[in-house]
């Protein structure tokens, strides 16, 4: 069963983490390793401070441009949002927001920051700044992070199924250890489905899978298998869907809101008060609902008063 949502304590006004001249790190070991690892790579260390919230040691560098990269799993860069930042960081003549980093290998990963990093490789700089965070697991953090550009569904989606394949090569941990990282169960779930059906609609089956699908308790890499099945049998009910949008549509039934409609009609839960749901078992009324699907009996007017949010394409 789904656990109820913890309500947060309310603090009080100025009473959680450091003051300002508390933030004034005191060096440990660890970031005097870190800050010479940097100056060995060619950066420079322009300070360290103890960050206000948690107290915990932070770097402030410049880094090599050749040496920082994104995390190898989060999504490709708008194009649109790259040459803004550009056209923005030449206006005023300044790089003032700097990316987030953390120490990989021989290079530096950015889980936020990356479209700032392309403007700035594009406009030919030669380093950037960077909050450089001692903990490298923080490039796991990715989708809590990156408030860089609003992530749209399918972003989300596939950056999750990207950083659960790069987890599961790190030990037993089971999927559901890694619930604040991944964010939501079903982002896995439809992720799977856009990597194999890049203009999925997502957003229409999202209802479903809100209250069905679930974070697992088993291994990551076993985890995967079973999201494999589930994304194929959520492939199997879209394509049903699809057949009657297609047909709907030839009988002049036109709306953005047409597969949502379709998809909220053989929802078999969709009315239900139960607390919990077996995923396989709803995808598997869904799609024989689909295949019994009567077109006769839906009307323009019908499409029109459940209209809600479009499903999203792979341009939202």
């Amino acid at each position: 069963m789904r656990k109820k949502p913890v309500r947060r304590k309310k603090a009080a006004p100025g009473s959680v983490g450091l003051g300002a001249r508390e933030t004034r790190a005191q060096e440990n070991a660890e970031l005097r390793r870190l800050a010479e690892t940097v100056e060995a790579d060619g950066g420079a260390v322009l300070g360290t401070y103890a960050e206000p919230f948690g107290g915990k040691g932070v770097i402030l560098a410049a880094l090599p441009i050749e040496r920082v990269e994104p995390t190898p799993y989060q999504r490709d860069p708008s194009e649109a949002h790259v040459k803004r930042l550009m056209t923005v960081i030449e206006k005023i003549g300044r790089f003032l927001d700097p990316i987030i980093a953390v120490r990989q290998d021989d290079r530096y990963w950015t889980p936020n920051g990356n479209h700032r990093l392309q403007a700035m490789r594009r406009l030919g700089a030669r380093s950037v700044t960077a909050l450089l965070v001692p903990e490298s697991d923080v490039a796991f953090k990715i989708l809590a992070l990156n408030t860089e550009k609003a992530h749209n569904l399918r972003e989300r989606s596939i950056e999750a199924i990207r950083m659960a394949r790069a987890l599961a090569s790190g030990g037993d941990r089971k999927e559901s250890d890694f619930a604040f990282e991944l964010e939501q169960p079903w982002y896995l779930t439809l992720g799977l489905c856009y990597e194999k059906r890049p203009r999925f609609s997502g957003g229409a089956y999202q209802p479903v899978l809100k209250r069905a699908d679930e974070f697992l308790d088993r291994p990551v890499a076993r985890a995967l298998a079973e999201r494999e099945q589930r994304a194929e049998e959520l492939l199997e009910v879209d394509g049903a869907v699809s057949e009657i949008a297609g047909r709907l549509k030839e009988r002049g039934l036109t709306s953005p809101y047409l597969k949502a409609f379709i998809v909220a009609r053989v929802n078999p839960i969709r009315f239900s008060k139960a607390a919990s749901f077996d995923l396989a078992e709803v995808l598997a009324k869904m799609l024989s609902a689909a295949r019994r699907f009567n077109l006769e009996k839906v009307r323009q007017e019908d499409v029109a008063r459940a209209a809600g949010a479009p499903a999203e394409s792979a341009e939202d």
